[in-house]
């Protein structure tokens, strides 16, 4: 079920009411509708799935009561393995089978050796990439003695399958989550008004932003041999934007939703396209993964602490595997790499840490230098995303090579080409809103001139919505 379909419009105030005016008389009672609201809104897709999620909740509550008895280090060490073992084979298998057998093959071919490969026709289930590494987070924790297990199956449920953020996040830990489904909620207007907000923001990036964008990067990625390097250019900078108001306008109706029913998720984008240097990019965008691959990864590595060619191989493993969770393409790991190429003279500078603070802050604009910095920054980022979008490596190179070698006068590209500027003023709206805005959470936030900003965005809504085909969210093929 799409967040920006009838179906879930019809869907969220039908939960909300049974919610809050039938299932209101205990806890237990609200977390059983969640389970069973979760299982029908991931169910919309391929109701063979659902026991795919159950089987994943069955396997980490089991093991996180085991791992609570259990004293011996041995035993508590397979109980943990046992569970990164399930969970990561599913994941692997469901998203990785074919990359694996498919470049096996390739490198075979490559060294004078013939073989068919054995492909499978597999499905990926939308959203396991989020819960897998939602359930890991639960077993971890607990093997850390960091938290203690539930015993009830039902708001275990309920956190592994919250249906606001289970196809494409924010991934939540288990200690934040999941203490949230045994407190007691109350409605609170003002809250709940906040919520709609959010989910007005998270709407207005994605069907006006993001899909508007698609049209437009689509055609230019598909059809680069046709096109001067600006119009090129253009493509990148419409990628951005529809990567940005798709996945951070999905995490805003998520938080939005989530507000709804009274649990607060973590924030999973700060204003990234604000930041001054790639570092501070990574601690804005798609901050619930950067922090679980920080946690659960980077710091058991070693962290920031030894040599610095251990720092250095920990950076580079960490963008790299996030750039390999992000699909099954070389595409995507050459991203992590070129990323992470862009750190290192950061991390041996001792400047990754530079930037912690809001960008102009108390200024009305920046300063050359902040802008500067900002417009650098951006550009790198362009850089990486056409690894990001391309089909294959390939055709990334020689995208670039074009973008940098066909560049022609502004004036005469408009002259001569299709893709001009038509979203380009909706882009600026978007930057003005999010500008203005960068101390709040959202740019919807309870303010003096809220109401006057919820109405323009709902207008901007109607007029300008991409309405005419439902669009799934990107990070659905995560």
């Amino acid at each position: 079920m799409l967040f920006n379909s009838i179906d879930f419009a019809i869907f969220l105030p039908i939960v909300f009411l049974l919610y809050w005016f039938v299932f209101n008389k205990s806890i237990r009672n609200q977390n059983v509708l969640i389970v069973v609201a979760s299982y029908v809104f991931y169910g919309w897709w391929d109701w063979r799935f659902l026991a795919l999620i159950l089987f994943s909740t069955i396997v980490d509550f089991t093991i996180g009561n085991l791992l609570q008895k259990e004293t011996k280090i041995n035993k508590r060490k397979v109980l943990l393995w046992t569970s990164i073992i399930i969970n990561i084979g599913l994941l692997g298998f469901f998203k990785y089978y074919n990359f694996f057998v498919e470049s096996f093959t390739d490198a075979f071919t490559f060294f004078g050796g013939e073989i068919k490969p054995n492909t499978l026709h597999i499905i990926l289930p939308v959203g396991i990439s989020f819960y897998t590494f939602q359930t890991l987070s639960y077993t971890i924790d607990i093997y850390r003695n960091k938290l203690k297990p539930t015993n009830s199956f039902i708001s275990f449920a309920a956190f592994v399958s919250f249906f606001p953020q289970l196809v494409a996040g924010p991934i939540e830990r288990a200690s934040n989550l999941l203490p949230q489904f045994f407190k007691k909620r109350i409605f609170n207007s003002e809250n709940a008004i906040i919520g709609i907000n959010q989910i007005i923001w998270g709407l207005f990036k994605k069907v006006v932003i993001a899909d508007n964008c698609a049209q437009y990067a689509n055609e230019i990625f598909n059809n680069y041999q046709e096109y001067s390097g600006t119009t090129l250019f253009l493509g990148v900078i419409y990628f951005a934007f529809q990567i940005y108001g798709d996945f951070s306008g999905y995490s805003d109706i998520a938080i939005g939703t989530a507000r709804l029913f009274g649990f607060k998720l973590m924030t999973n984008f700060r204003y990234p396209y604000f930041s001054r240097d790639i570092a501070e990019f990574w601690r804005r965008w798609h901050i619930s993964l950067s922090t679980w691959f920080r946690d659960y990864v980077y710091i058991p590595l070693g962290g920031s602490k030894g040599s610095l060619y251990k720092k250095i191989r920990n950076v580079v493993a960490i963008f790299l595997i996030s750039g390999f969770w992000h699909g099954a393409n070389w595409t995507f790991i050459v991203w992590g790499g070129i990323n992470a190429l862009f750190f290192i003279p950061l991390l041996i500078l001792k400047k990754n840490r530079k930037n912690t603070d809001t960008v102009a802050e108390n200024n009305f604009l920046p300063s050359i230098k902040e802008f500067l910095k900002m417009t650098s920054t951006f550009l790198i980022v362009l850089f990486g995303w056409v690894f990001f979008r391309a089909d294959s490596i390939t055709n990334a190179f020689l995208y670039i090579e074009k973008m940098m070698t066909g560049l022609l006068p502004f004036i005469e590209r408009l002259n001569i080409e299709r893709y001009s500027i038509e979203i380009l003023p909706l882009i600026a709206i978007l930057v003005l809103f999010e500008w203005f805005s960068r101390n709040k959470e959202f740019p919807l936030c309870s303010s003096k001139y809220s109401n006057i900003k919820v109405s323009l965005v709902v207008l901007m809504i109607i007029v300008f919505g991409s309405f005419s085909t439902i669009q799934e969210f990107i990070y659905f093929q995560f």
